[in-house]
């Protein structure tokens, strides 16, 4: 029974905790405008230390100091594009989940379309030259078999 209690209360703590964390209490935030760009901004931007997840979920120390960056420029009254320009500057493309569409780019953007395109030509060309190959009739002793067995049926 107690078993029970202790996990239920766990997993209780498990749940509450994740809301908790998605709040930022340490953030005086002006209005809930501002608490909305920098939840967008947060979500938008990558951790650099855990590669996998956005400024608000990650827990790393560089994470909370990008946070801490963010909130420091929406105070100035920077814009979103702005923020967004000055952390790309600083730390390069990878802080951005969607990287922007320019030359070096490209392969990442439309590289799986291209890839697509030319297995379904493959497919497409594989399937014509299977069409027009003609099947070979056999000739001599076999055809004579093969006669045979076809006109058991």
């Amino acid at each position: 029974m107690k078993f029970l209690l202790g996990t239920g209360l766990l997993g209780c703590l498990m749940v509450f905790s994740g809301v908790a964390l998605s709040e930022h209490p340490e953030f005086p935030f002006a209005d809930s405008t501002q608490e909305h760009r920098f939840l967008e901004l947060t979500k938008e931007l990558r951790c650099l230390v855990c590669q996998n997840q956005s400024l608000a979920d990650s827990q790393a120390g560089l994470a909370d100091d990008l946070r801490k960056e963010v909130f420091r420029l929406l105070k100035e009254g920077a814009s979103d594009q702005g923020i967004i320009d000055f952390l790309v500057q600083r730390y390069g493309e990878f802080v951005l989940y969607k990287p922007r569409i320019k030359p070096a780019t490209y392969v990442l953007w439309y590289g799986p379309a291209a890839l697509l395109l030319l297995g379904a030509l493959a497919l497409l060309i594989l399937i014509r030259r299977r069409a027009k190959t003609p099947v070979i009739a056999p000739c001599g002793p076999q055809a004579e078999q093969v006669r045979r067995l076809l006109d058991q049926d």
